[in-house]
């Protein structure tokens, strides 16, 4: 679970849980985003930012006000 709280929802805070969320995207799939981008010759940086962005989604927040 995520811990986010209503007043620190800053550009800064945003930006550490998309690079927590391609920490997470890199340990699980790294090996595998690594392959498709280079059959498919698509960079790999964009494509595990991508992945990272969608992973955010799966995550469970919790709002303190």
């Amino acid at each position: 679970m995520v811990y986010l709280n209503y007043t620190n929802l800053d550009n800064e805070t945003q930006q550490r849980l998309v690079s927590d969320s391609k920490k997470d995207v890199e340990q699980k799939f790294g090996n595998d985003l690594k392959q498709y981008a280079e059959e498919h010759h698509i960079e790999y940086d964009t494509l595990l930012e991508e992945e990272a962005i969608r992973n955010l989604y799966s995550y469970e927040y919790v709002f303190n006000i």
